[in-house]
């Protein structure tokens, strides 16, 4: 007798998502900035790291997020942070990175290690692609997939039609990581994504920079401000909504 299939609960409106709030798992996060993130009225929460995505510190946080009043989302940059829990698993593909294995090649690795051990209980609807600009040459993600961050609005706008247009990724997510990016750039994107939903994160640490993102990009992450000035974090949210 097989086994029953796996009923996997179904996955958030992620396209209604307006503003939401990175998580890194593997920074101290502090229970103040924690509450801070929950009356901020973020519509979710997403798990992500260039480095330290341990399955301990993964777990950790998921943990943590038990009570959280949104969604939870997971987006999964190693084999070990892939673990059950989250209501969504964002996978990353890298545009602009020059080696394969950031356009797909390390997560047709990790479905050679995971479809023959758990292979019918992966919740492939809950698995959502998302197509990478990294733009920061000083970010921890371009030094590790080697992006090419020396990009021109035409040409992040030529990037964007080939996610949204040609290979129908739903997702074209322009990340600056740490510093605030480049708007002329942002609005190349989303003039040329198709029906791709556009996200842009990146040193927002004020409401005025949520805003001016906002004008362009479907969703607005942030992040570095929740570690820093986390009571910022509700005006950020009502920058983007207004």
């Amino acid at each position: 007798m097989s086994a029953s299939p796996v009923t996997w609960p179904p996955a958030p409106d992620w396209r209604a998502w307006r503003h939401v709030t990175k998580l890194d798992p593997d920074r101290p996060l502090g229970r103040a900035a924690l509450d801070a993130v929950y009356r901020s009225g973020t519509d979710a929460i997403v798990l992500g790291g260039s480095a330290g995505m341990t399955q301990a510190a993964v777990l950790d946080m998921l943990a943590r997020l038990a009570d959280s009043p949104v969604p939870v989302a997971l987006e999964v940059s190693t084999l070990e942070s892939a673990v059950p829990g989250p209501a969504l698993f964002l996978i990353p593909l890298v545009l602009n990175a020059p080696d394969s294995r950031w356009l797909g090649g390390a997560q047709a690795d990790a479905l050679s290690h995971i479809l023959p051990v758990v292979g019918e209980y992966i919740p492939w609807d809950l698995l959502l692609p998302e197509a990478y600009l990294v733009l920061n040459p000083d970010c921890t993600a371009a030094r590790i997939t080697g992006a090419d961050t020396q990009i021109t609005p035409e040409g992040a706008a030529a990037w964007a039609a080939l996610a949204g247009r040609v290979l129908r990724l739903p997702l074209v997510y322009v990340e600056y990581s740490g510093t605030f990016g480049d708007m002329a750039l942002l609005q190349a994107v989303r003039e040329h994504a198709g029906p791709a939903r556009v996200v842009y994160g990146g040193g927002i640490r004020s409401a005025q920079e949520a805003e001016r993102a906002a004008r362009w990009a479907h969703t607005v992450v942030v992040g570095n401000l929740v570690y820093e000035e986390p009571h910022l974090l509700a005006e950020t949210v009502a920058a983007v909504r207004g």
